[in-house]
């Protein structure tokens, strides 16, 4: 038996990290307090949450139920540190993105349940590109001339991030180029190929080419080298766009990162917190119904998540339907390109020490003109390390 908490009921501990949208902690503990079948107590860690997750799940005083971002590790599923939930979602597993319930399964079994989709896109002021002549670009070369037919004395064409892009454009240029980091069933290094040598050769070309924001007040996750009109595109987050209609109303748009070559497909990645649930939980079964109850069933409170404190699409297409700020215009079009264009922003076998070893790669090319193929050839020989230690 599992311990218990007020008149009887099983007790749960649901950990999140704290979202930065005010009222979200007050939503969860909400949620929670309506929880008839368990008590349902709530813990928000401002800090080091998920240092304090790794470490907890190897103890008997963690949580029962938690979120993790893009799901649980291959390392706490191989570990046995989570619960299989399959079976959980039932007749709505159809409803959920595809793309997210992918990331979230290993083997066939499901280890979280989705929460909201986040996601990354190109945001573009609509006044200065017709003003230049130009329209949003649909392929790398045209991002590329774009940019520099945006570029004056007082702004820049894009903007990236204070690295230049090299934390967040490698993956959108590998799925640009029809790659991923991995082959499709995850048993291979997925770039090792002409197409990603050209695609990473254009990042080093788009840092020297004198178009692209370098120095900003904020990073790329935040749209003040935008809104503060520093850049005329910028690589940024779904979440900014509320900020960006207040600054710019009617005048901006949305697009994919674009694709390689005319005629392929631009690229934007999707992410996930995971609900959950520890093999050392008090109660697995409570905790698998407490998921279930809040993540599949409760459709009102997950549209009030996604929409109320922030600005998220919901994790289910019929709930996306339901929200009302993605019915229409810049935000709308995020929504269908999550949808349509979207990519799991790594995959599953795709380890903590594969992407340091990508980033580094990735960012010798960049900004010491490092050869892309001595570089991605680096990267193949420790992602293949690493799946050889999973065991794919």
């Amino acid at each position: 038996m599992g311990a218990t908490g007020a008149g009887g009921k099983p007790a749960i501990s649901q950990w999140y990290h704290a979202y930065g949208e005010a009222g979200t902690q007050q939503a969860v503990e909400k949620y929670a307090k309506a929880y008839s079948a368990a008590s349902v107590t709530v813990q928000w860690y401002p800090s080091g949450y998920d240092q304090k997750v790794a470490s907890s799940l190897l103890t008997s005083s963690g949580p029962d139920v938690f979120e993790n971002g893009n799901g649980p590790s291959i390392d706490m599923i191989q570990g046995g540190q989570v619960v299989d939930l399959t079976g959980v979602l039932g007749d709505a597993a159809s409803d959920f993105t595809p793309s997210l319930i992918k990331r979230f399964t290993y083997k066939g079994k499901l280890y979280a349940v989705p929460q909201v989709t986040d996601m990354q896109l190109l945001v573009y002021r609509k006044s200065l590109l017709t003003a230049a002549g130009v329209q949003p670009p649909t392929t790398v070369d045209e991002l590329l001339t774009t940019a520099k037919k945006l570029t004056t004395d007082k702004i820049k064409g894009f903007y990236a991030g204070t690295d230049g892009g090299v934390g967040v454009l490698g993956g959108p240029m590998l799925w640009a180029a029809g790659l991923d980091y991995l082959n499709a069933d995850q048993t291979a290094f997925g770039f090792d190929s002409d197409a990603a040598v050209e695609g990473f050769s254009k990042l080093r070309q788009l840092f020297t080419s004198g178009s692209l924001l370098l120095g900003a007040p904020a990073d790329w996750s935040d749209p003040s080298a935008f809104t503060q009109g520093l850049t005329a595109m910028q690589w940024t987050g779904l979440w900014t766009l509320p900020v960006i209609e207040k600054a710019f109303p009617g005048d901006y748009g949305v697009i994919a990162f674009p694709a390689l070559a005319t005629g392929g497909k631009g690229a934007v990645p999707i992410g996930a917190y995971g609900s959950c649930v520890s093999t050392k939980a008090k109660n697995v079964d409570a905790a698998k119904a407490f998921v279930k109850w809040l993540w599949v069933d409760q459709t009102a409170d997950q549209l009030d998540f996604a929409q109320s404190y922030g600005f998220h699409i919901p994790a289910r297409k019929s709930v996306v339907a339901q929200a009302e700020k993605l019915k229409s215009g810049p935000a709308a079009d995020a929504a269908k390109l999550a949808n349509e264009n979207g990519f799991a922003q790594s995959p599953l076998l795709w380890t903590p020490k594969c992407a340091t070893a990508f980033s580094d790669g990735l960012s010798r090319i960049v900004k010491d003109g490092s050869d892309p193929k001595k570089e991605i050839a680096t990267m193949k020989s420790t992602v293949e390390a690493e799946l050889k230690r999973v065991g794919a």
